[in-house]
C-alpha cells in the first residue's frame, strides 16, 4: 500500500508539472504543441538519470525510485496526450507540424534517456 501511495503522490506532482508546463509552452498560434514536447523530454533526461543513479549507487532506495521515476516521471510525461496531439495534426492536414513535432519528440526523447543515463555516471 505505501508503494502504491508514493507513486500516486509522485504522479500527481507531476502532473500538475506537466499541467502547468503545458499552459507555459503551448502557444495557439503555432501548431506544434512545445509543452508536451518538453514534458517529454525533460522527464526522459529525469528518468534516465534517476534510474541510471539507482543502477550504480545504494544512496537512492526503491522507494525514493517508485516516487521520482514511476510516479513523478510518470505523471509528467504523456505517450497518450503526444499520440492524440499527432492525430489531430494529421487530421487538420498539418503534416509540416506534424513531422517536426514527431520525430523532434522521438528523437530527442530517446537521446535525453541516454543523456540522463550518461549524466548519472558523472555523480
Amino acid at each position: 500500500m505505501k508503494q502504491a501511495l508514493l507513486v500516486f503522490i509522485g504522479g500527481g506532482f507531476g502532473s500538475v508539472a506537466r499541467y502547468y508546463t503545458s499552459r507555459w509552452l503551448n502557444n495557439l498560434e503555432t501548431a506544434i504543441p512545445y509543452g508536451t514536447m518538453f514534458s517529454n523530454v525533460l522527464g526522459s533526461l529525469l528518468i534516465g538519470f534517476i534510474l541510471g543513479y539507482l543502477s550504480k549507487t545504494s544512496n537512492m532506495s526503491q522507494t525514493q525510485s517508485l516516487l521520482l521515476a514511476t510516479g513523478f516521471c510518470g505523471g509528467f510525461t504523456t505517450f497518450s496526450t503526444f499520440a492524440y496531439e499527432n492525430h489531430l495534426l494529421i487530421k487538420n492536414g498539418d503534416y509540416f507540424s506534424f513531422l517536426p513535432y514527431t520525430l523532434l519528440s522521438l528523437v530527442l526523447g530517446f537521446s535525453a534517456v541516454f543523456v540522463g543515463l550518461y549524466l548519472s555516471k558523472l555523480f
